[in-house]
């Protein structure tokens, strides 16, 4: 289900926390779904349970998932976390679109690159750089 890099700087459960995210937010894992538990997670994955515990403890914090006592962890996709991860990709794009403007960047030439971007994505494109290699 998630695959964990050895090589990032970030902590495991760090990692554990943003791809569940990823994958809630995308609709990979649908609203009210079960999510694996502690143990079987932590067993998959060859890491502590307690990493785990503290990746979900994060995750619901957050309003990904929530805790029904006794049956486990389930997903809570709803609207408002939409609205939190556009807020983080607009965030991006202001640092983005900052730096391309103090490079000398165009306005016309960003638009047509996240023009051309977004409708590569759409027809299915996986791969980066969408026409700037």
């Amino acid at each position: 289900m998630i695959i964990l890099d050895y090589k990032d700087a970030r902590p495991i459960y760090e990692q554990v926390v943003d791809k569940f995210q990823k994958l809630i937010l995308i609709g990979a894992l649908e609203p009210n779904t079960k999510m694996p538990s502690v143990r079987s997670l932590a067993v998959e994955l060859s890491i502590n349970p307690n990493t785990i515990q503290r990746a979900y403890a994060e995750l619901e914090r957050e309003g990904f998932i929530y805790t029904v006592k006794g049956r486990g962890n389930f997903v809570a996709y709803d609207e408002g976390l939409l609205s939190y991860r556009k807020k983080e990709i607009y965030s991006k794009l202001d640092e983005l679109i900052r730096e391309a403007g103090e490079i000398g960047i165009s306005r016309s030439e960003m638009s047509d690159y996240v023009k051309e971007g977004h409708e590569a994505v759409l027809q299915g494109a996986t791969g980066e750089g969408f026409g700037y290699d």
